[in-house]
């Protein structure tokens, strides 16, 4: 399988692409006046304790006020969360105190955010403090020393958790060791814990001096994110179409990435600077993607396709057979599209960024073993996945339910708004309907108000057929309320938008 990261910097706007076998899988995007906070750090003030929730609304200078629920306050000995890089045990979790003898109105205390303003929440909190590198997740206030469960080899995964303790040594910091440094030698790693043992300095220090609202540790752009995060060794290529991010990304890689040797430049050898006249997002025709992932309905190359909703509570994909009729059996004919479906499924929730609950609608199946299959295909296609998932089996109605981590704004809901026309709703009013509301309105105005004749301003598809269709009632109408009424169609109308003016 080959895979390569392509980088688009322009003045206002980063966007990060990681493309497999050809096909765009996920898709990241920075813009320079709204760019994410997840994983920064920042001095706040606790502005109000609310025991009926267990949680605290906190001060850290964003615009709305963030929220730290009890669960999130960090208590020694407590079960740590740190994204998608799970841990092989976790301590029990200790008797969660109530918030009131943990935090005050007024209180200045030092927290991480979780998840960004969505909508409008503001942003989720957590004082149990992570700060990410290469290989490694520090936990300052843990002496944890854990391994991602993605690394499922157990002599490597005793090898790492061995060398972290010893190299961490004296220290009284914890580690998860992450996906990327299985493999890596001993030198690696001891690199990362000299930069997070830095760091860590740095935000104490920080944490001392700022001021309530101020950033006490930024995580890093998105750009170096990308190469810190997605670049592995069975990465083909980082191309970058900005001369300035290509060389710090360069530098980045080669200060935190080294090779094994002094031979090898290590992955800063992977990256390199695309100058090619074609835009670079058009090498795999990733616009076109980000296009259709903007689209409800997903096409299946058997003839098939899904139907993706996002609401408000949560996700629903409905998966039709369409035009693919099958050689054998309705069963048989159902089993593959439904297996073709899971794969898409695990796609499209990476690439749309899709988190909270999601709800599968599979098309029947009857044989258990095909449920079983389709559900494995599932899991299986969700391996690559960075966000946290949990799926659950078929419920008796045949739905399959699954949860994935939601950290950031959905892809749709980063690059669309409400349509100004159906105020998000995805209808509008037919012509008809429009027509009838017209008439009552005129009917109650009359009853009302004192006019001698009434004029009615409309979308030109609402007063074409007024005038064409409706022409005998509205003749009735005006014999009926002894009132004349004129219609005039502007452009500037709406389909669901009229004025009654009474004359």
């Amino acid at each position: 399988m080959s895979e390569e990261i392509l980088v688009n910097v322009t003045p206002r706007e980063t966007r990060v692409a990681v493309v497999e076998n050809g096909m765009l899988q996920e898709l990241h995007i920075e813009r320079g006046w709204r760019r994410g906070v997840v994983g920064n750090l920042y001095k706040g003030r606790v502005q109000r304790v609310m025991p009926g929730m267990q949680a605290a609304f906190v001060d850290i200078g964003l615009e709305r006020a963030a929220f730290l629920h009890v669960n999130d306050i960090h208590r020694p000995n407590a079960a740590v969360n740190s994204g998608d890089e799970q841990l092989e045990a976790s301590p029990q979790p200790t008797q969660v105190r109530p918030i009131t003898e943990l935090l005050r109105d007024g209180q200045d205390i030092v927290v991480q955010v979780l998840k960004d303003p969505i909508g409008s929440k503001g942003a989720r909190l957590t004082t149990q403090i992570s700060i990410p590198s290469r290989y490694l997740v520090l936990l300052p206030q843990s002496r944890v020393v854990g391994v991602s469960a993605r690394i499922e080899d157990d002599a490597e995964r005793a090898r790492l958790k061995a060398l972290v303790s010893e190299l961490s040594m004296p220290s009284a910091a914890g580690y998860i060791v992450r996906t990327n440094a299985e493999g890596q030698p001993s030198e690696a790693l001891a690199e990362d814990i000299a930069y997070l043992s830095r760091v860590w300095a740095l935000i104490e220090k920080g944490s001392r001096e700022s001021r309530v609202g101020e950033c006490v540790y930024e995580d890093l752009n998105l750009p170096l994110r990308a190469v810190r995060d997605l670049i592995r060794r069975d990465v083909e290529k980082v191309r970058v179409d900005s001369r300035e991010t290509f060389e710090k990304l360069r530098t980045f890689a080669a200060q935190y990435m080294p090779g094994e040797s002094e031979e090898d430049s290590g992955l800063a050898e992977k990256i390199e600077h695309y100058s090619g006249a074609r835009p670079i997002f058009d090498l795999y025709g990733v616009e076109d993607e980000i296009q259709r992932a903007l689209q409800k309905e997903v096409p299946l190359k058997s003839g098939g396709y899904l139907v993706i909703d996002q609401t408000e509570a949560m996700t629903t994909v409905d998966v039709n057979t369409g035009s693919f009729l099958g050689q054998r059996t309705l069963e048989e004919t159902v089993f593959r599209t439904n297996l073709e479906a899971a794969q898409s499924v695990a796609r499209q929730l990476r690439l749309r960024n899709l988190g909270g609950i999601i709800i599968i609608d599979f098309i029947d199946m009857h044989d258990v073993d095909h449920r079983r299959q389709v559900l494995r295909t599932l899991e299986k296609s969700l391996i690559k996945d960075h966000a946290k998932t949990t799926v659950y089996d078929f419920s008796p109605l045949g739905l399959v339910e699954m949860t994935r981590k939601r950290t950031v704004e959905s892809l749709e809901r980063q690059l669309s708004e409400a349509c100004g026309t159906c105020s998000g709703r995805g209808t509008v009013k037919t012509a008809e309907t429009v027509t009838y509301e017209i008439f009552r309105e005129i009917t109650r105005a009359v009853r009302q108000f004192e006019a001698e004749r009434l004029l009615v301003i409309a979308s030109p598809i609402v007063v074409n057929r007024i005038t064409e269709e409706e022409s005998a009632a509205v003749a009735e109408l005006e014999e009926f309320l002894g009132k004349s009424i004129r219609f005039q169609a502007d452009d500037q109308y709406l389909q669901e938008q009229y004025d009654v003016v009474l004359l």
